[in-house]
């Protein structure tokens, strides 16, 4: 996905809620103190930015006397639970820490079935927090409004425009779900923007979603401005939108009906600089003592697959719960993946730490290595052949020779409907000739 935008700002909790260290909330009573905060069944919360409120929805569920809390996205491919197991409680307060993500809500009871707290990322530069409320038994669709049909359904050409002044082409997808319910998603050429539900209200679109990682609202209405600026030509039926992302994220959007509307090709934005066919690397794998390069005996004569990823990426995400199935059915056909991993932190311990339960977690059977941080430079200098790199993930085709055959800039993953079919028929395709060969 696109490195979107300042969102950090300084960790303080409010008197009552407990701070930044996840560690200071294990009690050996937490399950019990957990769970009677809360309560089985669906929440509604909604985050507090920018002076919007983004909604989203959980489900908290019990095993044995542990509580289980499941963040649900919904999109045009149904809907994502992700499973939040790590919960503690210290005090009068509980900490969900979030799937995979180094994020955690932070709550403490303020009513019957009612919660308030903070969501808190705690990989950023300076850990950050974002206030939120949530309320039990609610489980409408966010927003769900009365009208039958939203006129916003379809495919858009959209221009969002970044906090640097520079323009990024998208494709918007838009479903309407009846009642004015929407989902939907935007295709960039550095990801797509996942799961987006919500609905129209007055004339305004509002589309969100919440993983744990990112918190995005997306807002539109059709039609010019106010005041309008009379010096503008201004396009009939076009969409005039506001993106607010995590705490102080903000980029403007505008789009147009377009069902031919499409991004440059995948297969086409990330290559290997003049004169360059191979990749030459090697980078500690996730357990100590050991190492990974693509000239190991494992990987000779074998077709290779080089997946850039990261831990705290939820496009990432989506690629490796493909991937892992896929490796699992597909290894004894003679090909390998390899996952480089680019963290956060630039400390060994603490980014194969991340990656270690990434794979635990999802089930990841191929190899992962601590490549280096999470920035488009790092990857630059740890995998010098290539000439430029525009995104997490990026996969990269190693034939069995060892010459680079292809490499794929993002993920469209299962948040963009059919996209996300032609995605995974691209990978199979490209591996399949690869070993046909």
């Amino acid at each position: 996905m696109r490195f979107l935008l300042p969102l950090l700002a300084a960790c303080g909790f409010a008197a009552g809620v407990a701070g930044c260290n996840p560690a200071a909330t294990t009690e050996t009573n937490a399950p019990i103190a957990a769970a009677a905060l809360l309560t089985p069944g669906p929440w509604r919360g909604e985050l507090a930015v920018q002076g919007q409120q983004i909604p989203f929805l959980f489900e908290v569920k019990t095993e044995g006397i542990k509580p289980i809390l499941y963040l649900i996205n919904k999109g045009l491919n149904g809907e994502e639970r992700l499973r939040c197991d790590e919960i503690s409680a210290a005090g009068d307060s509980v900490t969900i820490r979030l799937h995979v993500f180094e994020a955690a809500l932070v709550l403490r009871a303020v009513g019957t079935g009612k919660l308030a707290g903070v969501w808190v990322k705690y990989d950023s530069k300076t850990p950050y927090r974002v206030p939120l409320t949530a309320t039990a038994g609610v489980a409408p669709e966010p927003g769900r409004a009365s009208a039958a049909a939203t006129g916003f359904g379809g495919t858009w050409h959209t221009t969002f425009v970044d906090e640097t002044g520079a323009s990024y082409p998208a494709v918007g997808i838009f479903k309407d779900t009846g009642q004015g319910g929407v989902v939907g998603t935007f295709l960039t050429t550095t990801g797509d923007y996942r799961y987006l539900a919500g609905d129209v209200r007055n004339g305004q679109l509002r589309l969100s979603t919440f993983d744990g990682s990112h918190a995005f609202l997306f807002t539109a209405k059709n039609g010019p401005p106010e005041p309008i600026d009379i010096t503008k030509e201004y396009l009939p039926n076009t969409l005039f939108g506001e993106f607010y992302a995590g705490k102080a994220g903000h980029e403007p959007w505008t789009a147009n009906p377009d069902p031919k509307a499409a991004l440059p090709d995948a297969d086409t934005l990330t290559y290997l600089k003049k004169g360059e066919t191979r990749l030459n690397f090697k980078f500690p794998n996730i357990f100590a003592g050991a190492s990974i390069s693509p000239t190991d005996p494992k990987y000779r004569g074998k077709v290779l697959v080089l997946q850039i990823l990261g831990s705290w990426c939820p496009n990432c995400l989506d690629e490796s719960n493909f991937l892992a199935p896929w490796y699992e059915k597909n290894k004894q056909r003679g090909v390998e993946i390899i996952g480089l991993g680019y963290e956060r932190s630039a400390n060994y311990v603490a980014a194969s730490a991340r990656l270690r339960n990434l794979k635990t977690r999802l089930g990841i059977g191929y190899d992962l290595a601590v490549a280096g941080v999470s920035h488009k430079d790092s990857v630059a200098r740890s995998l010098p052949q290539l000439a430029k790199f525009l995104a997490f993930p990026t996969t990269i085709f190693i034939d069995k020779k060892g010459a680079v055959r292809g490499i794929h800039t993002g993920f469209s993953g299962p948040g963009t409907g059919a996209h996300y079919a032609d995605e995974k028929a691209h990978f199979e395709r490209t591996v399949a000739r690869l070993l046909a060969e």
